[in-house]
């Protein structure tokens, strides 16, 4: 059976990123891979700006189309559910940022269940909300009672953009690695945007370094216009 995979993080930990990126990198290994957009939270960085990109190189992006493609609205693609069901696709959920956000998926939780699934928490400690064990922790247990779901890995993306350094993103990681082995959750890996790379070494306290490509832009970095239909 083909694994569903759940990408969920706190505002401004880059799980979409992380989400565009394994599906990517998913596709070098299987036939069929859909990555569904089930952020209503964000109106920036969705998983839906980079469709026709994406079905080009045979990845089924699945959001609101035509009009609604850029709303921040609270709509979902009635597709959703029959990728969660289809076994024969490997499919990444790209999950609001917030508990808010995670409502969407409690929605399906026991489609969800029926399938082998891994819960990945994205996290950036230097972002509000994350920034300390104790937050994280509570971030956990807030997403999970929303989504119904329970998270088995962390990754750690703790940066400052350009200002991203060997200290910076080992402090990340020593956060993570409390959480995990309180809460006995894998941890294995943190990003590193490929810009950044040279100066961001790999296997930092023995986690292994995964390069992101980035694809998100904000819409002052240029590329389509952001549209907020019904404001």
């Amino acid at each position: 059976m083909n694994k569903l995979y759940i990408v969920i993080g706190a505002y401004g930990s880059g799980k979409t990123e992380y989400s565009v990126n394994l599906a990517l990198k998913l596709k070098n290994e299987f036939e069929n891979v859909a990555l569904c957009d089930l952020d209503v939270v964000n109106p920036y960085f969705r998983s839906r700006d980079v469709r026709d990109g994406f079905e080009k190189k045979g990845i089924v992006v699945i959001a609101p189309e035509g009009q609604y493609s850029h709303a921040d609205l609270p709509m979902l693609s009635p597709k959703v559910k029959g990728y969660i069901e289809n076994t024969n696709f490997v499919t990444i959920l790209d999950v609001g940022g917030d508990p808010a956000g995670c409502r969407t998926i409690a929605r399906y939780h026991k489609e969800i269940q029926q399938r082998d699934y891994e819960m990945i928490m994205v996290v950036n400690t230097k972002r509000p909300a994350t920034q300390n064990q104790p937050e994280i922790e509570e971030m956990i247990e807030m997403l999970e009672f929303t989504s119904k779901l329970k998270i088995n890995e962390l990754i750690s993306n703790t940066n400052l953009m350009e200002f991203t350094d060997r200290e910076i993103v080992e402090s990340g990681i020593k956060i993570c690695e409390e959480v995990a082995e309180k809460r006995n959750l894998k941890f294995e890996k943190y990003l590193v945007v490929n810009k950044y790379q040279e100066r961001i070494p790999e296997n930092i306290l023995n986690k292994k370094r995964i390069i992101l490509e980035p694809f998100m832009n904000k819409p002052w970095e240029g590329g389509e216009p952001v549209i907020l239909v019904g404001i």
